[in-house]
């Protein structure tokens, strides 16, 4: 019988990708950005493992949707005080703020636990063409 093979902390590499949002759609954009956090287009990609890479996301106010979504999709907010719901529209918030349609998108995603809190630390988001990120020569995707 052949044993489950777990990579090891020492076998586990972890890359650095720049990908630019210039012109693509936020749900298929989403699903690859979510894809390398996890490791999955890696061999040894193993579940509940961080196998995956980091992301550097460019461009994020040049995101596109689909349809009449720029109106009718809403973001909800609440407080915790009564009356303390707050909304927003996609358009009102790629306007304001752009990485956290691409953020909030990648991160229903990625598992909502303890390792999707550390997974979504490794993605790295800019509303312009600009990052502070050059030291770890990222790979453009």
């Amino acid at each position: 019988m052949q044993k489950t093979y777990v990579p090891k902390k020492d076998e586990i590499t972890h890359e650095w990708y720049l990908v630019d949002a210039n012109d693509q759609l936020l749900g298929r954009f989403a699903t690859k950005v979510a894809a390398i956090l996890l490791g999955k287009h890696k061999p040894n990609y193993t579940p509940g493992v961080d196998t995956g890479d980091y992301v550097v996301v460019v461009n994020a106010e040049r995101i596109r949707v689909t349809g009449n979504k720029l109106d009718s999709k809403i973001y909800y907010h609440y407080s915790g005080y009564p009356s303390g719901m707050k909304e927003i529209s996609l358009r009102d918030r790629l306007a304001k703020q752009p990485e956290l349609v691409i953020r909030q998108a990648v991160w229903g995603m990625l598992p909502h636990n303890r390792f999707g809190r550390k997974l979504i630390k490794k993605l790295k988001v800019y509303a312009g063409p600009d990052h502070p990120h050059e030291a770890q020569q990222p790979k453009t995707m």
